[in-house]
């Protein structure tokens, strides 16, 4: 079963540290999980992920599982662990998401969520109960109830009527998980999702009706969908006053490392984004200092280390210059070098705000460090 151990609170902020107990490992929060969303994280080898990176925890996702490689696979190979070679806890997002961003290729209905693939053009059919199924075979450790996440802006009369879809479909997840076992040998989390778009009685709603159902954690999800941070800030500050102190509270699909560390602030432990692997294709990269567009001249004969911090071996191991040339160059490792070191800057910013949160100077650190890792180089 998985546990939460709140180790200590900021006594500026609402911001705490704990540790999460599963099956697979544990998991010291707040913490930071890199996006897998295929069983891979883009760019890294799952060494990498351990001794580079240092994560704790990975995000995989249900529809493009189901797509491919298909259940039946992850069956065989005795769950998604051991497919991709990942003895540590994995996360699973429902795909609700996913089916959210098919806009103009799904329907959704009391049953569930009709879609078409983004392969090869076939339809399926999403249900709660269904979508349970399928993380019963994939085996990740956290597994997410099926929602409706419901775009920004929205008009009121929507939202509440996608949140309330989203709370019957939440009780059926229940339902099903309770009525049937895990596939493997270990016990699965369910965390149900708080919605209700940017409407503040309806998020308290939502919230108020998650923490009834006195499941292992929650999440908060239909943020970061296009709405202005302190909006995102607004909303988040409000859900956690809600949700129950000692069980994990997961923002999903948050953010930036300032969205980050704000909502650490706020009350949050749990934290995916792909923003990191993303840029870093793109020659973006977060650093201690700042953020440095690799691909300008400026760095064309910059031997100094990618960041100076020595968050990774590749920061140490490689130059500004040489990185800038693998990117102007077209070559692939350049791509990889930039997402282990993105990835290892999330990492290595969470646990720097662990230390300050157990010190109790959380937001004297977090006042200092914003601006610093927030400028453009």
């Amino acid at each position: 079963m998985l546990r939460f151990d709140l180790q200590s609170s900021d006594p500026s902020t609402k911001a705490r540290a704990g540790i999460i107990t599963t099956y697979h490992g544990q998991i010291e929060t707040p913490i930071f999980m890199p996006v897998g969303t295929a069983g891979t994280v883009k760019a890294t080898h799952q060494y990498e992920l351990t001794d580079d990176i240092k994560a704790q925890i990975i995000l995989a996702n249900t529809y493009h599982l189901y797509l491919r490689p298909g259940t039946e696979i992850l069956k065989k190979a005795g769950g998604l662990h051991r497919f991709m070679g990942w003895n540590r806890p994995i996360l699973t997002d429902s795909g609700g998401y996913q089916v959210f961003s098919l806009a103009d290729s799904r329907k959704i209905t009391e049953d569930g969520a009709r879609f078409k693939s983004h392969i090869d053009g076939s339809y399926h059919l999403f249900t709660p109960e269904g979508v349970m199924d399928i993380q019963r075979h994939i085996g990740a450790d956290i597994i997410m109830a099926f929602d409706e996440c419901p775009p920004w802006p929205c008009d009121e009369q929507y939202a509440e009527e996608s949140m309330h879809l989203t709370h019957r479909w939440l009780d059926r997840c229940i339902e099903r998980i309770r009525s049937t076992e895990p596939e493997y040998d270990y016990h699965q989390s369910l965390f149900p999702i708080v919605q209700g778009s940017t409407v503040a009685r309806l998020r308290k709603a939502s919230a108020e009706f998650v923490a009834s159902k006195d499941l292992p954690g929650n999440a908060i999800g239909g943020l970061s969908v296009g709405e202005p941070a302190e909006l995102m800030y607004e909303i988040t500050d409000l859900v956690t006053d809600v949700l129950p102190h000692h069980k994990p509270r997961y923002l999903m699909g948050v953010g930036t490392p300032e969205n980050i560390l704000n909502c650490i602030a706020l009350g949050i432990d749990m934290f995916d984004c792909v923003m990191p692997t993303r840029n870093g294709r793109n020659g973006m990269l977060f650093t201690s200092e700042g953020i440095v567009n690799i691909k300008n001249r400026k760095w064309a004969d910059d031997f100094s280390p990618i960041d100076p911090a020595g968050i990774s071996r590749v920061d140490t191991r490689y130059s500004k210059a040489y990185l800038r040339h693998l990117f102007v160059a077209g070559e692939y490792l350049g791509r990889q070098i930039a997402s282990i070191h993105n990835l290892a800057f999330y990492l290595w910013l969470v646990r720097e705000a662990r230390k300050q949160i157990l010190l109790g100077s959380y937001a004297d650190w977090m006042k200092a460090i914003i601006p610093v890792i927030s400028r453009r180089l």
